[in-house]
């Protein structure tokens, strides 16, 4: 098989990349035992059938630069294809500093075409390629050298495939007209700011169980404290504490070693050295934090005065036009944004962009009463209301 071990072999393949219209990609990493991702393979395939034009570049090779992969990957000319490129692309920003583009994810490309929501590799495989893929080696360990056949035929198999995924995805979209769709959606992915975690901002994703002032403030610290340590040392944030014991600290607020000491859920690891007085002095911050900035929880549908009778209609539209387009329905809006719009909030993607188009902008007119819902066979249709 193909396999890049040198930066000279990988700057002559991608000279050669440059001068097609595509290539797809796609990594293997390992992440259990880091903060950040490992990257131990490159998988790239250029326009061609089965594996004479596809690669596997070996990042651990001894002496080996990916500059030319990054340089490819600023190459304006040459679309990359990813599926599900999330973390293929936070890989691509920490280690090289840059995100691919142009970009198309199939994933994306696949929820706006009629295939359900966040549609597996697999299944694309299996429905547009009309292939079946090899599991066997889809946890083995890719930092081992030399890789095996099967590992090897597994990893070229996730960007053989992808060439005629992509081909397909590409022309459906274009003959939908919904090209603007995946651009918008692709915004996110290529933003510097998707793959920066800032510890002042981490406690923004703790799910907490109560809501007071200190106990907010001291989440927020102790995230903080976790997120710097993890970062500077390499190490999953679940290795400093777990969210559960994050939150016990938060509501105990310990105030030395001992007290440390009698927390049910702390590992033994932190109640001593660095990261305990890193938690005491985050929960110092806590105490002493002014009130104006002391974190206040996202409302919840809980907390919204939500209009059920006009929350049930929004879930039927909302299914009425995901079916009649072909869309995923979560891709165009949440359960959680249809209570917040039957609460009255505006400040929603559902409302903005390709999701107003095809959905939003009646969802309005629905709230104001200025459409109603009928059902015409069996299908909803909306109707509209006279204006007095």
């Amino acid at each position: 098989m193909n396999i890049i071990n040198t930066t000279d072999a990988l700057a002559a393949l991608c000279a050669e990349a440059a001068h097609e219209p595509y290539v797809t990609l796609d990594t293997e990493f390992l992440r259990e035992r880091t903060y950040y991702s490992k990257l131990c393979l490159v998988q790239m395939a250029l326009p061609g059938k089965g594996n004479d034009r596809a690669w596997l570049i070996d990042p651990l090779a001894d002496g080996m630069s990916l500059a030319p992969l990054y340089e490819l990957m600023r190459n304006p000319y040459v679309v990359k294809v990813f599926h599900a490129a999330r973390q293929d692309l936070e890989i691509f920003f920490v280690e090289g500093g840059v995100i691919p583009q142009p970009l198309f994810d199939t994933q994306i490309a696949s929820m706006v075409c009629g295939f359900g929501e966040q549609a597996g590799y697999e299944t694309l495989v299996r429905r547009i390629a009309r292939a079946s893929l090899d599991k066997t080696s889809r946890f083995t360990d890719w930092a081992q050298r030399p890789l095996t056949e099967a590992q090897q035929r597994y990893a070229l198999a996730d960007v053989t495939h992808l060439r005629v995924i992509y081909e397909h995805l590409k022309a459906e979209i274009e003959k939908n007209g919904r090209v603007h769709w995946v651009a918008e959606e692709l915004e996110v992915l290529m933003s510097p700011e998707t793959y920066v975690t800032r510890p002042e901002d981490a406690w923004q994703r703790i799910k907490t169980r109560g809501n007071g002032g200190r106990f907010m403030a001291a989440v927020k610290e102790l995230a903080r404290f976790r997120e710097d340590y993890a970062q500077s040392r390499n190490v999953p944030r679940s290795r400093v504490y777990k969210d559960d014991a994050l939150l016990e600290l938060a509501s105990t607020k310990p105030d030395s070693i001992e007290a440390l000491g009698r927390s049910r859920l702390l590992l033994r690891e932190a109640r001593r050295g660095d990261i305990a007085e890193g938690i005491l002095a985050a929960i110092r911050a806590a105490q002493a934090m002014k009130p104006e900035d002391i974190p206040r929880p996202v409302e919840d549908a809980d907390q919204l005065q939500v209009n059920p009778a006009l929350a049930d209609l929004l879930r039927v539209m909302l299914k009425a036009r995901a079916d009649a387009s072909g869309v995923a329905q979560k891709l165009i809006s949440s359960t959680s944004e249809l209570d917040a719009i039957a609460a009255g909030r505006r400040d929603l993607p559902s409302l903005k962009g390709w999701r107003a188009e095809l959905f939003g902008n009646d969802a309005l007119r629905l709230c104001k009463g200025e459409l109603a819902l009928a059902a015409k066979g069996k299908r909803v249709v909306t109707v509209d209301l006279p204006t007095s």
